[in-house]
């Protein structure tokens, strides 16, 4: 008989909260949410569209990404050397969740703002 305990991120030492971390972290969203819409990118192509990203986070994030089942690292032997990044069908679930989530904060951001305004009023008048 197979018993399972089913994973719960708040458990401290489910592994379900690292890969939450990875599909959720500010980098891992917008690459995974970029290759939603392309069928395959390249490094440099990524690179260019993920404004703020330096190449080193980039590629920690692919490679955390790739070892995690979300993406598929194809590297070709050509002169130069090409590698095309894609989703797996993983991925493309988990880019499907993030970028939904994505897009609602950026329909609600005003809201947010107007929010985080009120906070910051209220403090800096109980700080007086």
């Amino acid at each position: 008989m197979d018993v399972r305990q089913p994973h719960s991120v708040n458990a401290a030492e489910c592994p379900s909260r690292a890969v939450l971390e990875h599909v959720t972290s500010r980098w891992g969203v917008l690459v995974l949410a970029l290759l939603l819409d392309e069928e395959s990118l390249r490094f440099s192509e990524l690179r260019r569209t993920i404004s703020g990203i330096s190449e080193k986070m980039l590629a920690q994030t692919l490679q955390t990404l790739e070892r995690d089942g979300f993406v598929h690292r194809a590297a070709q032997a050509v002169i130069p050397p090409r590698v095309d990044y894609s989703l797996t069908d993983l991925g493309r679930e988990a880019a499907a969740h993030v970028w939904q989530l994505a897009r609602w904060v950026e329909r609600r951001l005003p809201e947010v703002q107007e929010g985080q305004e009120r906070y910051d009023r209220a403090r800096a008048a109980a700080a007086r």
